[in-house]
């Protein structure tokens, strides 16, 4: 076999999603994250339309993503609704981590690939991003909801408006330990039908 099964086993499983708020500030050198975005490109996509596009904020860039979430959270909430606590989280987190990856999709113009199939490619480049940066030593967290994903934030990645935004992809240097976790077993989650 050409590559080691129990490697890949012991990457999948040591792969967390590691918050912005357990990052150190050390930084993540831009090869690294070009590598994490490259690998992401493999992921499998049906009819090869490679719907995933990618917006990398990091320096100043994290600061205007800040503003702009605390913007939108703001329109998008009605006041008696507002929490001040949701939007210190939405605005912080850009800040504490070196990069974030704003994650997008266009679909196939010839609209011969259905939406859900498109969502479900990104979703596989994003479990390569985690690997890498699991591989990296990186902590990962991918994060959605509200204005993480709806028109403004998809306008603000520099989307057209079929595309759409699913969520901002933050990467850091974990503080502390690596966490622990732990699935359920297989016969849990999962049914044979051989007859």
């Amino acid at each position: 076999m050409k590559f080691s099964l129990s490697e890949i086993t012991e990457l999948i499983r040591h792969r967390r999603s590691i918050a912005p708020k357990d990052y150190s500030d050390r930084s993540v050198h831009k090869e690294m994250v070009e590598r994490i975005l490259t690998n992401a490109t493999w992921a499998p996509t049906h009819g090869l339309t490679q719907p995933w596009r990618f917006t990398v904020y990091t320096g100043e860039g994290r600061e205007r993503l800040s503003r702009f979430l605390g913007e939108e959270y703001t329109r998008m909430t009605p006041p008696e609704k507002f929490l001040q606590k949701k939007y210190d989280n939405l605005t912080q987190r850009p800040l504490m981590s070196t990069v974030v990856i704003a994650l997008g999709l266009e679909r196939d113009p010839n609209g011969k690939i259905s939406e859900r199939d498109e969502v479900m490619a990104v979703a596989c480049a994003v479990q390569n991003m985690y690997l890498t940066c699991t591989a990296y030593g990186l902590g990962a967290f991918w994060a959605t909801g509200g204005p993480l994903i709806g028109d403004g934030m998809r306008d603000f990645q520099g989307l057209t408006p079929t595309g759409l935004s699913l969520g901002l992809f933050f990467v850091g240097y974990p503080a502390g330990e690596w966490p622990k976790s732990h699935r359920r077993p297989l016969e849990m989650v999962c049914n044979w039908v051989e007859k």
